[in-house]
């Protein structure tokens, strides 16, 4: 079923399903090995997390958001989205997998343009659902610009067309 989205919402739900899309692409690069992979040497930005750790921060910022939008809890999810839990490509695609319901779940709950006026507890203070929503995507991008960043610095293959 899906759902008749106002202009914004469905703005708003398009750019989430992007950075998903944009995430599987880059996994799909991946092997196993690759995933954790360190940089040999860090990039001038001070990139020395790997490929897959920051694609899963990725996804952690959307699962916290999501999360707390269905739920009003605003976990981290630090401690089921360690390398030690998400320890291959299969592990972290079911995770993106569990994120992308928990999103969809979450856009169940915005029925038009207005609802992103409405303010809620957000993690540290009271924001509108679009501050929110902008905020989020802002630092998933952020975090997988530099899972792409650690995969250059690993790899010769080239970046998925985004």
């Amino acid at each position: 079923m899906r759902i008749i989205m106002t202009p914004l919402v469905s703005s708003f739900d398009l750019s989430f399903r992007q950075l998903d899309a944009d995430s599987r692409k880059l996994l799909d690069l991946l092997s196993d090995g690759d995933l954790y992979q360190k940089p040999a040497s860090p990039a001038p930005s001070g990139n020395t997390s790997s490929c897959g750790e920051y694609l899963v921060r990725s996804a952690a910022v959307v699962e916290q958001t999501f999360g707390g939008i269905t739920t009003r809890l605003w976990d981290d999810p630090f401690e089921w989205t360690l390398p030690e839990k998400l320890g291959s490509t299969a592990d972290v695609l079911e995770y993106l997998d569990d994120v992308e319901r928990t999103r969809i779940r979450g856009f169940t709950l915005i029925q038009n343009d207005n609802d992103l006026l409405r303010h809620l507890p957000a993690p540290e203070k009271m924001m509108s659902l679009a501050a929110l929503l902008i905020e989020t995507l802002a630092r998933a991008r952020h975090f997988q610009g530099r899972a792409f960043a650690a995969f250059q610095l690993i790899s010769d293959k080239k970046l998925p067309r985004l």
